[in-house]
């Protein structure tokens, strides 16, 4: 039913574990088929240093989540965003019709720990601008 490929992710998952202070995490899941995936990230100067994966699952949720690991490494946080499901089970050398949709949450993981990583950055951001400003000055710009 499966590649030698998505055999390979599976029996020899890559970046599996989790992060300590992660920047970034998300946790997807599908109730009909009962996949959980969670995904970390570690950004630094805009890159993605570290990602790590939890997933219980079949072999195929295990293997895209493995495949999207090695896809984002290294790669800007915006690189990393662009990965679609569709690339990650050619990345696979296909996967079974009926379980393409382990293909989406991988990447669904790997975009809301994306979105977790800017949200924080964000705040980060807004409570340092606030920090600059002098005591009372709220509102004057």
């Amino acid at each position: 039913m499966y590649n030698e490929k998505v055999m390979d992710h599976f029996n020899n998952p890559r970046n599996v574990g989790e992060i300590n202070n992660p920047d970034g995490a998300a946790q997807v899941g599908n109730p009909s088929c009962g996949d959980i995936m969670k995904m970390e990230i570690k950004v630094e100067d805009g890159k993605i240093v570290d990602i790590k994966f939890k997933t219980f699952g079949c072999g195929a949720a295990i293997a895209t989540s493995s495949k999207v690991t090695e896809l984002a490494l290294g790669k800007t946080v915006d690189e990393a965003e662009a990965i679609t499901n569709a690339l990650v089970a050619d990345e696979l050398g296909g996967l079974p019709p009926v379980k393409m949709h382990c293909s989406n949450l991988a990447a669904d993981a790997l975009h809301g720990a994306i979105q977790d990583y800017r949200r924080k950055q964000a705040e980060r951001d807004d409570r340092n601008g606030k920090a600059d400003k002098a005591p009372g000055s709220e509102g004057i710009d």
